[in-house]
């Protein structure tokens, strides 16, 4: 339950999201992907992520871990379910 608390923070799912293609990012480009996300809340969110063991930091930049990528592996239909959804409420 702990870490779907953390995911309801502001800017973290965006954040796995955004290293979903399992290319690492740096924090400046990160930044700009997340629609230039205050460097404040995604230094905490990097961080916290880090801590929960779903993002790491190498010498390329943050990336998902294995977890990580299990989680985006999870999220992935519940995106497309939103798709789904989106598009249905926008025909009504």
């Amino acid at each position: 339950m702990r870490l779907l608390e953390q995911l309801g923070r502001k800017g973290t799912l965006r954040i796995v999201w955004e290293l979903r293609d399992g290319m690492p990012q740096s924090f400046r480009a990160l930044r700009v992907s997340t629609d230039d996300m205050s460097p404040s809340v995604l230094n905490d969110r990097l961080k916290e992520l880090r801590a929960a063991g779903v993002v790491e930091l190498g010498d390329a930049g943050y990336a998902l871990t294995e977890s990580g990528g299990e989680l985006v592996k999870r999220l992935t239909p519940l995106n497309q379910w939103a798709n789904r959804w989106l598009g249905d409420a926008a025909s009504n």
